[in-house]
């Protein structure tokens, strides 16, 4: 069986119980985060738990099927190049 490298989180439910059910917890830098919010506060939010984590809340019940869509794009966005700027240090690591 082939072995893949592992892929980028890009969005997944919510674990905590912060989180209003039917919604989905995305990846994005904080920049990007407070746009959003501040865009549509109705759709985007954030709990106490997730303010420090690069990262929004969608809630999937007030949203149109190009939104997600969207959101994921800049969910990629943002995980290929956070993990762009990391692959450097992790070459130079040594295994022993």
């Amino acid at each position: 069986m082939p072995s893949f490298p592992p892929q980028p989180l890009l969005a997944c439910v919510p674990s905590h119980r912060s989180a209003e059910p039917g919604s989905l917890v995305v990846r994005v830098d904080f920049d990007n985060r407070a746009e959003l919010l501040a865009a549509d506060p109705d759709v985007y939010y954030v709990t106490d738990h997730y303010l420090n984590y690069t990262s929004v809340l969608l809630s999937l019940s007030r949203v149109t099927p190009d939104v997600p869509r969207d959101l994921l794009g800049m969910a990629h966005k943002f995980v290929t190049a956070h993990d762009a700027r990391r692959s450097p240090s992790r070459n130079r690591r040594k295994r022993t």
